[in-house]
């Protein structure tokens, strides 16, 4: 108790204008949301529009190459590298794994060091040079493993792996550099200062996701049609001569970009914001606590006020003996953070249980490129007499589910079922994000039943006449999935985390999809070695018909409820952070929890 006091009287002791009493909120944002004590860090006047068919240009042509690869790899691993199907889709797996977490790295170099610009630049050679290895290993026969001859086929050599590994791996560290800074780098084109600036903003994102959904199409018909029917180098060498393109069209544009100096890794002040928590521990937070809250210069982040949620971070922003200099400076900021800091660190952990829960439903759609390609393949796949569809195109039909679905949501449903919950987007995030895994829980039962049905059908040769489109319903309800809680995931990371951490809520979203690829190549291989009886082998046994592939969608499907469970008993508790609703001519802090005016 002595030792309390002694700590109160040496907080009291501190009176700088930037101390914030406890329990009190510091002062409010100013006006449209930023600090003008100090201009912009940005290097030039926002180029706005002028710079978008650049920005745009290449962040499309990235997608389409590596979409273009990926919807159709699988078979690629099938019939030209002779992989069984659980090889080829641990491959798959781990590579999508490796690319999807390579997004976090390209954040915190970005933010840290290069800068957006550079950073897009280097990755855009990395990507290009990926390309161009896979489609000499398509084009140069030494590279794979020869024909098969009388159903007999060679295995891919050490040194064969080794180069399509060299070029997936070109490929991870172009995606990860690309797809972090490709939303921040637009934004920046952009004066959020102005209402034009604004809604060139809202705008940019539309036409992101619109040319996200055709480069989708493109990639999942034309593309895949070209590597089936036309050839493999064909299929792989369009798609680098487009990449190629990009590179061009990105540095074009640097006459018209706005270059953002890099000012630190949001990383780095997590870990200090942890470091001081932790050395302050023991400390016991007294209610006149001084906490260490210096104003915002020369940026465009919101500014955060002090919460009592996760209240044992509060902690890091405590004033004690000898964190403040003589100057008013932070002497160390592994032991003192700022209030800024803090709650940012906040948002991260607010946000990990919901995060979690989106990897097992990203693992009922990684399906979509592994399991049900092999199911395709020996189903009657034409459409008239002459035209056979490509198995990796199938995937088009949740994209066009999503397509037609949205616009119906967004000007129909939405306005509907506003005027009952008196909620803006019709329902709150969370809950489209629920209704997005019962979706995905519903595909996998429909995904078991469609498998059983199909290999009751198949013939001597492993063949069916059942047409491909039986595979239609789970791959709609797919597109329901990814309508609620794929696009859900992204709008709360996008509205939860401030504006200095975009970069980290679009790596948050890829860490999603890497976890559930390596979660989908655990299944799998636990699957594989422990399913097999001296009566009947294992579920995914090389010879789909003579496996068991609906048990292991079922187990998907059991995994989902359970972490249906879960997602309630995480949103239950999850409170929504105060947003910054902003319009032509005031700015109004609007508390989601209560709906009232706080300014």
């Amino acid at each position: 108790m002595q030792a309390s006091q002694e700590e109160e009287k040496q907080m009291k002791s501190y009176s700088s204008s930037w101390l914030v009493p406890s329990r009190c909120f510091s002062s409010p944002p100013p006006e449209n949301g930023f600090d003008e004590a100090k201009p912009s860090q940005k290097q030039r006047t926002p180029g706005g529009w002028k710079a978008m068919p650049f920005v745009l240009g290449n962040e499309t042509f990235e997608r389409l190459a590596t979409i273009g690869l990926l919807a159709n790899f699988m078979v690629f691993l099938l019939t030209q590298f002779h992989m069984d199907q659980v090889l080829a889709s641990n491959v798959m797996n781990i590579w999508m794994g490796v690319t999807n977490f390579a997004p976090l790295i390209g954040a915190y170099i970005s933010d840290a060091h290069l800068g957006r610009f550079r950073t897009i630049a280097y990755a855009t050679f990395s990507a290009i040079m990926g390309m161009v290895t896979l489609t000499i290993i398509a084009g140069v026969p030494q590279l794979r493993p020869p024909p098969c001859i009388n159903q007999k086929c060679s295995a891919p050599t050490k040194s064969q792996l080794g180069v399509l590994a060299l070029g997936l791996g070109f490929l991870s560290v172009g995606t990860g550099g690309i797809r972090p800074c490709s939303i921040p780098f637009g934004v920046d084109q952009f004066d959020a200062s102005t209402a034009e600036g604004r809604r060139g903003i809202n705008s940019f994102f539309n036409w992101y996701y619109m040319s996200f959904t055709l480069v989708m199409t493109i990639a999942l018909t034309l593309v895949v049609y070209i590597q089936d029917s036309v050839s493999w180098v064909w299929g792989f060498g369009i798609p680098t001569a487009l990449m190629l393109f990009a590179i061009v069209l990105f540095f074009v544009g640097t006459n018209f970009y706005v270059y953002v100096v890099p000012e630190g890794s949001v990383f780095t002040a997590i870990a200090q914001v942890i470091a001081a928590t932790y050395k302050k521990r023991k400390l016991h937070i007294p209610d006149a606590a001084a906490y260490f809250d210096p104003p915002l210069k020369g940026t465009l982040v919101t500014k955060l006020s002090l919460t009592n949620n996760l209240r044992f971070f509060n902690k890091a922003a405590l004033i004690t003996e000898g964190d403040i200099g003589v100057d008013g400076s932070n002497s160390n900021p592994w032991r003192l953070c700022s209030v800024q800091k803090v709650e940012e660190t906040k948002c991260l952990f607010k946000i990990i249980p919901i995060w979690a829960s989106g990897i097992i439903c990203f693992t009922a759609i990684v399906q979509q490129s592994t399991f049900i390609l092999s199911q395709a393949l020996t189903m009657d796949r034409h459409l008239g007499p002459n035209f056979q569809i490509p198995g990796g195109s199938l995937v088009v039909i949740s994209m066009i589910t999503v397509a037609l679905w949205i616009p119906v949501y967004d000007r129909v449903v939405v306005p509907s079922v506003r005027k009952v919950t008196k909620v803006e987007g019709g329902i709150t995030l969370l809950q489209r994000m629920g209704i997005g895994l019962v979706f995905s829980i519903l595909s996998m039962v429909v995904s078991g039943l469609v498998e059983r049905m199909r290999r009751a059908h198949a013939g001597p040769g492993g063949t069916t006449t059942l047409t491909v489109f039986w595979l239609a319903p789970q791959l709609m309800l797919m597109g329901f999935a990814e309508a609620f809680n794929i696009i859900g995931q992204i709008e709360f990371y996008n509205k939860e985390f401030p504006e200095n951490m975009t970069s980290l809520a679009n790596s948050l979203f890829s860490c999603t999809m890497a976890g559930a690829s390596y979660i989908s190549a655990a299944l799998v291989n636990i699957v594989h070695h422990t399913t097999a009886t001296r009566a009947h082998p294992d579920w995914l046994t090389k010879d789909i018909n003579q496996g068991r592939l609906e048990n292991l969608y079922f187990l998907i499907a059991g995994l989902g409820v359970l972490n249906f469970g879960y997602f309630i008993w995480a949103a239950r508790g999850y409170q929504y952070k105060s947003k910054i609703r902003i319009d032509d001519e005031h700015v109004e802090l609007v508390d989601k929890e209560n709906q009232k005016s706080l300014v």
